[in-house]
């Protein structure tokens, strides 16, 4: 979705920004901002996700990231016929659907493409059709690889919030047994000419290991870049993301 050749692009979700702006209520801090400063410290795009509640990122953002920000966006979305129409009218670079409910802190589980073929395949014809690539944030199973090329989806997002809670636990096999359903859901999304990315709850040691996947083309990763950017700047935490990204591909040259 990202227009760099790095082999493993970083998108960064400015989500996290603008629910500390409204936590007050004022325009500070300013998520475009963020943008900004992200694209100049060397993120390679920016993803936002436009709720329907409007918790954290809103219609203005998004039209000030296409109007401001000399970088891709990446529109995280549910699939709504409101959020559709938005993305048909804004045009972002690329769409990710995403599933949605009200009373989640964040995206919970990956998009039902499976069960949900009927409701998504106009959905998904439409954003194709005014020039949007799709993704679809999908669980890594077979079952919604397969569900994803029957859509016609030229991406997936493998949701790695289970894997990345395992590694986090320290309960090495539970971790593994995960990385391991990661590493087969992208062989089999590559081999069916779907690109490849990643994300949900990375941090600089998880993404290495997803960075490892020779399929893998980008990592999306929002939440602990931002945290981090408290402690360090958010430059510093750029850069030590693209260090532990290049660490992982450089792993692909030693298998």
């Amino acid at each position: 979705m990202i227009r760099n050749e790095r082999p493993v692009r970083l998108g960064l979700n400015i989500d996290h920004v603008a629910t500390l702006r409204n936590a007050r209520g004022t325009t500070r801090p300013d998520p475009i901002r963020a943008a900004k400063l992200a694209i100049e410290a060397g993120a390679d795009g920016v993803t936002a996700h436009l709720r329907e509640d409007r918790r954290h990122i809103r219609d203005e953002d998004i039209h000030r990231i296409m109007l401001e920000v000399a970088a891709p966006l990446n529109m995280e979305m549910a699939a709504t016929e409101e959020m559709t129409d938005i993305a048909v009218r804004v045009r972002p670079h690329a769409c990710c659907i995403v599933p949605e409910r009200r009373e989640e802190i964040t995206t919970e589980g990956g998009l039902d493409a499976a069960g949900g073929h009927n409701a998504l395949a106009p959905m998904v014809r439409r954003l194709l059709d005014a020039g949007i690539r799709v993704s679809l944030f999908i669980d890594p199973e077979p079952r919604q690889i397969d569900a994803a090329c029957r859509l016609q989806a030229p991406v997936v997002e493998l949701h790695t919030g289970q894997y990345c809670e395992e590694w986090l636990a320290g309960d090495a096999a539970a971790a593994q047994r995960e990385f391991e359903r990661l590493a087969s859901a992208a062989r089999l999304a590559a081999e069916a000419g779907i690109e490849v990315h990643a994300g949900h709850g990375l941090d600089y040691e998880t993404a290495t290991h997803l960075a490892s996947l020779p399929q893998v083309r980008e990592l999306n990763i929002g939440h602990f870049i931002i945290g981090e950017a408290v402690f360090v700047g958010l430059g510093p935490a750029i850069a030590r993301m693209h260090e532990a990204i290049a660490k992982g591909v450089a792993l692909r040259k030693q298998v």
